[in-house]
């Protein structure tokens, strides 16, 4: 297929595009209207339309000739547990899980929060949800009380689903505790809690509340797939809010299996019967489009990792994996491959596996630095493609097409082009288009493509005014960054990552960029600070690669003539601070709003989504040894 030919065709004639792309999906009743406004001013696609997303992911495939092939493989170094999953099976574990949630009263529409770590009972609670017509909310396990407290009140599940423990590299961290302190603190008193005993940590069950995961299925009939409404809703992920109150994206059932259809051929290149990792977790967005619902759909094998990149056992995890189950393609952020290389900086340990089934990488979440880029091309002999997209989006946005014939190629700094269906548009503050180049607000022209939100849960107005408020007509992506002139997209980081130096806006990405390319660099961050004399001044936080020894000094003098060379002397890049690692989500995104904070001695509230809560006093006490805070 033709990009051009394909893009022109879902700008000009949106409805004709996505109807077609709807065709491949087992609907129950084919939709009649593909697109309708909603009360509020989004759009919904595939309103009308019956279908039921766990039927396309699990029964459907069997129908399709699929029952012996595997589903999922579940590897988890940090239990020494493996299994592999045929789609027959799934189905009745599936099955019988969604009839012991209908024993329970739940039915289509009700709510449930699924708190639990990378363990294969996590996929079956969410398609049993969706077998129901249940809305599920999977919250990233290991969310501290209050945090999982604010979502039970604004979600209402009629039950929690969790485990006895999750397991972080070497230490179990018992879920029961963290689960029983939310409800304590939260208005909504879930009616059950079911509890999935994990061999290495039981938990004590309240016979009052809680039920044990496998007796509560003891003689229940198995459910089949209720039929929902396109524009029913699947599941929803909270993310974080400015206000402090997490907003719970909605996402709908017709429209995202269309979309994710589409990306797994298209964007990905993946066909029936391939093997597809999608490494992150389930508490994210990619683990509810990539590892769970969309390889599936798209009857591939997907991969269910309960480990690290590093330390389980050590830095040739990712390797190991690829090589076991002959990965074809897989999906990361980039601060993992900088881990790997952290600990491995020639990339030794990959030469120990056949990584040869594997055919191209995706990268996105964080952005992908050229040093990172070319060690992973080179070491791997594969093409490596950045994409972007967003918890909001629920799919890519600007990406390679990889199922198509000529895909678009890599572009240092770019995320490559927008998909067909996305009009992304670059815009500076007073709404109007800037010129190939120049940098402003990434937008998307409405309407959007299927599959993106558009909602927040029983909150319209809040979805409104984050999104379509500051640019009437476009979704508001919150990113700043520019095109060149043959349409490719460059995400030069949040529009909060712009500093002010002496008048001159200058994205703090881009010098990441910069700093990141020293052959001793694993990773940095960079932050604005304030000035005195010029508003705002750059301070780059420095992680150094394993066994690389140099002098601070030096390092400082060699980043500074990178920047003051690359991005000019204007960039005022005269600090670099050598740490021993950075504070990130659980998801890897670097904390630079945090950070920020820390180095203007601000007070700041511990992130619920922080990996490691010991890093930040650390980077605390390195600012104020030298002296910035």
């Amino acid at each position: 297929m033709d990009y051009n030919e394909q893009y022109r065709s879902a700008s000009e004639s949106p409805e004709a595009y996505w109807t077609e792309q709807a065709k491949r999906i087992a609907w129950f009743t084919p939709p009649q209207t593909p697109l309708t406004m909603t009360d509020w001013g989004t759009y919904s696609w595939f309103a009308d339309g019956e279908l039921n997303s766990c039927y396309l992911a699990v029964d459907h495939q069997i129908e399709q000739g699929r029952g012996e092939q595997v589903a999922i493989y579940y590897d988890s170094p940090v239990s020494n547990t493996k299994e592999a999953i045929t789609f027959g099976d799934l189905k009745e574990r599936v099955a019988r899980f969604a009839g012991a949630l209908r024993k329970l009263g739940v039915e289509k529409g009700n709510t449930v929060v699924i708190y639990m770590p990378m363990i294969p009972e996590a996929a079956v609670a969410m398609l049993a949800c969706a077998r129901l017509g249940a809305v599920h909310s999977v919250v990233f396990g290991g969310f501290a009380p209050n945090e999982l407290a604010i979502r039970i009140d604004d979600a209402k599940p009629k039950v929690i689903l969790t485990a006895s423990c999750g397991i972080e590299v070497e230490k179990q961290i018992a879920y029961k505790p963290l689960v029983d302190k939310a409800i304590e603190l939260a208005e909504h008193q879930p009616e059950y809690t079911l509890v999935c005993q994990r061999p290495m940590l039981k938990a004590e069950l309240d016979p009052r509340r809680d039920l044990d995961w496998y007796q509560a299925q003891e003689g229940v009939e198995p459910a089949e797939c209720v039929p929902v409404k396109g524009s029913d809703p699947l599941y929803i992920l909270y993310t974080s809010g400015t206000t402090g109150q997490p907003k719970g994206i909605v996402r709908d059932n017709g429209g995202y299996a269309v979309a994710l259809r589409y990306a797994l051929n298209n964007v990905y290149g993946m066909k029936p019967g391939d093997v597809w990792w999608g490494a992150s977790d389930i508490g994210w967005v990619v683990g509810h489009s990539f590892i769970v619902y969309g390889p599936l759909m798209g009857g591939c094998s997907a991969i269910f990792y309960e480990g690290k990149p590093i330390k389980t056992p050590d830095a040739s995890a990712f390797w190991r994996i690829i090589d076991e189950y002959k990965v074809n393609s897989m999906f990361c952020a980039p601060t993992a491959y900088r881990a790997i290389r952290k600990e491995d900086p020639e990339g030794v340990l990959s030469k120990e596996y056949d990584l040869s089934s594997l055919r191209w990488i995706f990268v996105a979440g964080e952005k992908l630095d050229t040093s990172t880029y070319q060690w992973l091309r080179e070491l791997l002999k594969v093409p490596v493609m950045d994409h972007w997209w967003q918890t909001e989006t629920g799919w890519p946005v600007t990406a390679p097409m990889m199922g198509w014939d000529n895909p678009s190629e890599p572009r240092a700094g770019s995320t490559n082009k927008p998909i067909p269906g996305y009009d992304i548009q670059v815009l500076d503050g007073d709404g109007e288009p800037v010129a190939a180049g120049d940098a402003g607000n990434i937008c998307i022209k409405l309407p959007l493509p299927p599959g993106v939100a558009w909602s927040i849960w029983n909150n319209n107005d809040r979805f409104v005014s984050s999104y379509l408020t500051a640019f009437p007509g476009y979704y508001h992506t919150g990113d700043g960054g520019y095109k060149d002139e043959d349409n490719y997209v460059y995400i030069t980081g949040r529009t909060d990552d712009v500093i002010n130096v002496s008048g001159h806006r200058l994205s703090t990405g881009e010098m990441e960029e910069v700093v990141s390319a020293h052959p001793a660099v694993a990773e940095c961050a960079v932050i604005g600070i304030a000035d005195s004399l010029k508003g705002q001044v750059p301070v780059g936080l420095i992680v150094l690669k394993a066994g690389v020894e140099i002098e601070d000094d030096h390092l400082e003098r060699e980043l500074v003539a990178m920047v003051r060379e690359q991005v000019g002397a204007l960039a005022c890049f005269h600090r670099a601070i050598v740490v021993q690692r950075l504070p990130k989500t659980r998801s890897g995104k670097i904390l630079r709003a945090i950070l920020r904070k820390i180095a203007a001695s601000e007070a700041y509230k511990m992130p619920s989504t922080i990996d490691d809560e010991s890093i930040l006093p650390e980077i605390e006490q390195k600012i104020r040894e030298v002296g910035i805070a």
